[in-house]
């Protein structure tokens, strides 16, 4: 009668007999484990037969095996779809306007500069304070009352007695009054997209705005 402890072994040894040019991997492969285990089905003892128990466990961790090797091509290809999706929304936005969190903007020569304020409460007055890139300010806009959102404005580029500011970069900051308090609020600014960066890693595209520098796609909140 052989030994039960010398079945494995067999099997092992019957199973490299058979595929002497294998190469040796990390794991073992789906068809690896199923030939393994008919192998030691063929290799046991009548006499002393591996329980039913031993191979459904087995079975079990062979259907795991099988159930992640789907899963992960599964989520490989919804990876791929999803990149070539945003790779393609990525790029129908060059030429075009969209609006980012930010409170600094380029002004061109006889230009003005759009974006919004996200309130994040209502209040009875907003206020925009414009300053230069000395931090000197040189404008202040009262918008009055609004509700919670965004509050779209316009700047035209002028200073507070109605004349034209020189081109460069200029902060907005905003001030909401509630409740008697000047409460600061987020700015947003329009930009355009001159062109648009995708990553040889699989992250999402990178939009190369005029005079902001670079963002994620994922920070656009507006697209006019």
């Amino acid at each position: 009668m052989p030994d039960s402890n010398t079945i494995l072994p067999a099997a092992l040894q019957d199973l490299a007999i058979k595929q002497p040019e294998k190469k040796v991997s990390e794991g073992l492969g789906q068809d690896a484990f199923l030939e393994l285990m008919l192998t030691q089905i063929k290799h046991q003892d009548p006499l002393n037969p591996m329980e039913s128990g031993d191979f459904l466990s087995q079975i079990a961790q062979f259907g795991t095996v099988n159930g992640i090797t789907e899963l992960n091509n599964s989520f490989a290809s919804l990876s791929g779809s999803l990149q070539s999706s945003q790779a393609l929304q990525a790029s129908t936005m060059v030429g075009n306007t969209v609006l980012v969190a930010g409170n600094k903007s380029e002004l061109a020569s006889g230009g003005q500069i759009t974006g919004a304020v996200d309130l994040n409460n209502s209040t009875s007055n907003l206020v925009l304070n414009i300053a230069d890139a000395t931090g000197q300010s040189v404008r202040t806009i009262d918008l009055g009352s609004h509700t919670a959102g965004l509050t779209k404005f316009t700047w035209d580029g002028l200073d507070e007695s109605g004349n034209p500011l020189p081109a460069g970069s200029y902060t907005i900051e905003a001030a909401a009054l509630i409740n008697s308090t000047a409460v600061a609020q987020s700015v947003l600014v329009n930009a355009k997209v001159d062109s648009v960066t995708l990553s040889k890693n699989g992250g999402e595209p990178l939009l190369n705005l005029s005079g902001l520098g670079t963002v994620s796609i994922s920070e656009v909140r507006e697209i006019m």
